[in-house]
């Protein structure tokens, strides 16, 4: 009841404030007997550089102190270096942001990925395929976190829209790694990851970060194949034969089939990738995403909104510079100086890029008179009985 006061479950959270008190002055999370460990030295940054060296394989990237970064840093005393770029990914605006980026659909629906949980999703099928082939498992969960941090609103089609603007095209790798991420200060190794997942970029240099180039694959066409058929756009019946018979027809038995594979075949050979029978059914699986999903007529106008909205929110802000952020405005310190872009263009596409979808779309709106009807329409779920 309004003006009652607080309810009994408030007043029962309100007095664990101060935890509970045991022999010898600790305090506890619960009034009751907790589980307990053996007492021992803390096993800090320097004991598990240590560790490392007895666990992974010899050709996995190590971990030395602070790490090699732009500029230099005293080594923290609890975290590895990746462990501590993946602790600054995870708390990152940037990061955060990807809750409200497309990974298909725009708008997601409750249980449609957006760009955030496809990322979450590559770091489990990356950290298991690292685990398994004793690779630096920190490292490959920061690169694989991180690796879609340079993606725009509206998934894919944001990339052609910012072409536009830029001498050499907009790669979400490169810009991810070279422009959002850069204020981090992360190791060369997460950044050189990021910048170089993608299947049509140079090699990475660890062996991590090619299995985070992997994990994307995997990961993206298992989650949007489930999405799609959840969606009611495809039907797992449609899958090929001959693609379903090697990974299953299902995000569970595709992730399971191909992470096996990736360690077993790297486990054997020494080289990180699978052997011919899977590669053709993850490639098979790929198309079948690539025919029935992505270039679907509904997914091309979607894309095509996306794009006249994006062109004409960067060429507003090039008109109005003062509307952007402080933190935002040509020359401020989160733009990089390397960035051999007009700081005017550097500025707009940095902070459009770096939209929600909503955001994004609200803006067109508010800023520009975007007609409402012309904004990208999402896909609900189909609704249960």
């Amino acid at each position: 009841m309004t003006g009652a006061g607080p309810s009994r479950r408030s007043q029962a959270w309100a007095s664990t404030a101060e935890g509970h008190q045991v022999t010898g002055g600790v305090t506890t999370a619960h009034s009751d007997a907790e589980p307990t460990v053996t007492p021992r030295a803390p096993r800090g940054r320097q004991q598990r550089e240590e560790l490392e060296e007895q666990v992974l394989q010899p050709g996995a990237t190590r971990a030395r102190g602070a790490g090699d970064r732009a500029r230099a840093e005293e080594a923290d005393p609890e975290r590895t270096c990746f462990e501590r770029d993946r602790d600054r990914i995870l708390h990152s605006a940037a990061f955060r942001r990807l809750a409200g980026k497309t990974q298909v659909f725009v708008y997601p629906a409750d249980h449609q990925r957006t760009r955030l949980t496809h990322a979450l999703e590559v770091a489990q099928v990356a950290t298991a395929v690292a685990r398994g082939c004793g690779l630096n498992v920190a490292l490959t969960e920061a690169i694989a976190i991180g690796h879609d941090c340079g993606h725009g609103p509206g998934g894919h089609a944001s990339e052609e829209a910012f072409d536009t603007f830029l001498p050499d095209g907009y790669d979400h790798a490169v810009w991810g790694a070279d422009v959002v991420l850069t204020p981090l200060n992360l190791c060369t190794q997460t950044l050189d990851g990021i910048r170089n997942h993608s299947w049509s970029r140079p090699s990475p240099g660890t062996p991590e970060g090619v299995v985070v180039s992997w994990a994307d694959r995997v990961a993206y066409t298992a989650h949007d194949l489930e999405d799609a058929v959840h969606a009611g756009i495809v039907d797992a019946a449609d899958l090929p034969d001959d693609v379903a018979a090697v990974c299953g027809r299902t995000r569970r038995d595709q992730l399971g089939t191909f992470v096996g594979e990736l360690v077993r075949c790297t486990s054997e050979t020494g080289v990180i990738g699978m052997r011919a029978e899977y590669a053709a059914a993850l490639a098979g699986l790929r198309t079948f995403n690539y025919e029935r999903i992505y270039t679907r007529p509904e997914a091309l106008a979607q894309s095509a909104s996306v794009v006249r909205i994006l062109r004409a929110l960067v060429e507003y802000y090039l008109a109005h510079p003062q509307d952007l952020p402080a933190d935002f405005q040509p020359g401020a310190p989160r733009l990089p100086s390397s960035l051999d872009v007009d700081p005017a263009v550097a500025a707009a596409v940095t902070y459009v890029g770096g939209m929600t979808d909503r955001f994004a779309f609200h803006t067109a709106v508010e800023r520009l008179d975007w007609p409402v009807d012309q904004l990208p329409v999402g896909i609900d779920l189909p609704r249960g009985p």
